[in-house]
C-alpha cells in the first residue's frame, strides 16, 4: 500500500510539473499576440482559454496517435514571428488587423493541409535526409537565439506597453532562472526532478511579496466551451499559399529536431523511426487545423520539451498524457484559467529560459556530432550571419517589397533554415573534397 501511495504521489507531482510546463509555454503568447493585434482584455482572456484548450488537445493527440513521445506541442517561434510580421505588413498597407487574423486562419489551415499530405503519403520520411545533424543543430541554435530575446524581455518585466526594465521583476526572474539551473544540477535527491515546479512556486511567492498582485474584477461564466472561429471565418489570400508551404517544410525540420533531441535524451542518440516522422507530421497538420478552428496561434512540436526532460529527469509518458488532459479540462473553466494565468510573466519566462539552456546544448551537440570541416563551418557562418542578422532588422526594413516577400524575408528563423537546407543540398561533401568549393 505504501509503495502504491508513493507511486501515486510521484505520478501526481510529475503530472503537475508537466502541466506547469505546458502552461508556462502557452501563457505568455496570448498576451503578446493580443498586444500586437490590439485585442481587448476580454478578447485576450478568450484567446488564452482557446490556447490552453488547443495545446492540451494537441499534446494528447500526438501522444495517442502521432509520434507517441512525451514531446509538448505549443505556440512557438516561427508562428509568433509570422503573426507579428503579418500585423506589421497589414498596418503598412492600411489593412484591418481583424481581417489579417482571418487570413492567418487560412494560412494555418493550408499549412496543416500540407503537413497532412506529407504524413499520409509518407513524403515526410523521404525528406528526412535533407535534415542532417548540421541542419537540425543549426535550427535548434537559431530557435534558442530568436526566443531568448522574448524570454529576456519577459524576465525584465517588459511588455508591449512597458519598454523599460523593471528592477524588481528582473531580480525575481534571475533568481528563479539560476535557482532552477542550480537546483537541477547540484541537488542530490529525487526533488531535483521538480526543479521547474519548485522554482516557479518560489518565484510566485517572491513576486507576491515584493511586487504584490493587481486583481482585475471580471464577470465570467463558470463553464464555457472555447469559441469556434472567434476571429471570424477564414479569409482567402493567394499570398498565403507559398508562405504555408515554406512553413510546412520548416515545421518538418522542427519535427526532426524535436524527435532527434527527444531520442538523445531518452536513448542517448538522436534517432527515431520513419513512422514517427510521418505520424507526427499528419497529426501536427490536424493540430494546425484545430488551431485555426479555435482561432489561436498554431501549435508546433516544441523542441524545448527535451530540455525540460533533461533538466527534470522526467521521461515517462503517462504523466505527460495526464497533464495534457488536465490542461483541456482546466480550459473549460474560465475562472480557473484566469487564476492559473496569474503566474507572473517574469517567473514563467525565467523557468522556460532555463530549459532552453539544455536545448541549446542539444543543438550544439548535433552540430559537433560530425567533424566540423571547412565546408560545414562556412555553411554555418553564412546561415548564422544572415539568418540571425535578419532577426535584428527593424520591422520596416522590407516595407518597399511585396507583402509575400516581406513575410518570408522578415522571418530570420524561416530564412536561416531554408538557407542551410539549400546550402547543404547544393554544396555536397564530395565537391568540397574535390576542391571545387575552396
Amino acid at each position: 500500500m505504501n509503495q502504491q501511495l508513493q507511486s501515486f504521489q510521484r505520478i501526481s507531482l510529475e503530472t503537475l510539473q508537466w502541466f506547469i510546463f505546458l502552461l508556462a509555454s502557452s501563457v505568455a503568447i496570448p498576451i503578446v499576440i493580443g498586444s500586437v493585434y490590439e485585442l481587448s482584455f476580454i478578447e485576450i482572456s478568450g484567446l488564452m482559454q482557446r490556447t490552453f484548450f488547443v495545446v492540451g488537445l494537441a499534446c494528447f493527440l500526438q501522444g495517442l496517435m502521432g509520434h507517441r513521445l512525451p514531446i509538448a506541442d505549443g505556440p512557438a517561434g516561427i508562428w509568433i514571428s509570422t503573426f507579428t510580421i503579418y500585423a506589421i505588413t497589414a498596418l503598412q498597407h492600411g489593412s484591418s488587423l481583424r481581417e489579417t487574423l482571418q487570413v492567418l486562419e487560412t494560412a494555418m489551415l493550408l499549412t496543416g493541409l500540407f503537413l497532412v499530405i506529407f504524413g499520409v503519403f509518407r513524403l515526410s520520411q523521404k525528406l528526412i535526409t535533407i535534415f542532417t545533424p548540421l541542419v537540425t543543430g543549426a535550427f535548434l541554435f537559431m530557435l534558442t537565439i530568436q526566443l531568448s530575446g522574448t524570454f529576456l524581455e519577459g524576465m525584465l518585466g517588459m511588455s508591449g506597453d512597458e519598454n523599460v526594465a523593471q528592477l524588481d521583476a528582473a531580480f525575481i526572474a534571475f533568481f528563479v532562472f539560476f535557482f532552477v539551473l542550480g537546483f537541477s544540477t547540484f541537488w542530490r535527491g529525487p526533488l531535483k526532478n521538480y526543479a521547474v515546479l519548485i522554482g516557479i512556486g518560489i518565484g510566485w511567492i517572491l513576486d507576491w511579496i515584493i511586487r504584490g498582485r493587481e486583481t482585475v474584477e471580471q464577470s465570467m461564466p463558470l463553464v464555457q466551451f472555447p469559441e469556434i472561429f472567434a476571429w471570424g471565418l477564414p479569409k482567402w489570400d493567394i499570398g498565403t499559399l507559398p508562405i504555408a508551404f515554406f512553413i510546412a517544410i520548416i515545421l518538418l525540420s522542427n519535427i526532426v529536431a524535436s524527435l532527434g533531441a527527444a531520442g538523445y535524451v531518452l536513448k542517448g542518440e538522436p534517432s527515431f523511426r520513419p513512422q514517427q516522422m510521418n505520424k507526427g507530421s499528419y497529426t501536427l497538420g490536424i493540430n494546425h487545423g484545430l488551431s485555426a478552428l479555435f482561432s489561436s496561434v498554431a501549435v508546433v512540436t516544441l523542441a524545448s520539451s527535451s530540455g525540460f526532460m533533461e533538466l527534470t529527469g522526467q521521461r515517462r509518458k503517462s504523466p505527460f498524457m495526464f497533464a495534457s488532459l488536465l490542461l483541456v479540462f482546466v480550459s473549460l473553466f474560465p475562472p480557473i484559467v484566469s487564476f492559473v494565468s496569474m503566474i507572473p510573466s517574469p517567473v514563467a519566462n525565467a523557468a522556460l529560459l532555463a530549459t532552453f539552456v539544455q536545448l541549446m546544448g542539444i543543438g550544439l551537440g548535433n552540430i559537433t556530432s560530425q567533424t566540423l570541416d571547412q565546408r560545414k563551418m562556412t555553411i554555418l557562418g553564412i546561415t548564422f550571419l544572415l539568418g540571425i542578422g535578419l532577426m535584428f532588422m527593424p520591422s520596416e526594413t522590407f516595407q518597399g517589397m511585396p507583402s509575400i516577400i516581406q513575410n518570408v524575408v522578415g522571418n530570420g528563423l524561416l530564412m536561416g533554415t531554408i538557407l542551410i537546407i539549400l546550402l547543404e543540398q547544393l554544396w555536397k561533401e564530395d565537391q568540397a573534397k574535390d576542391g571545387k568549393y575552396k
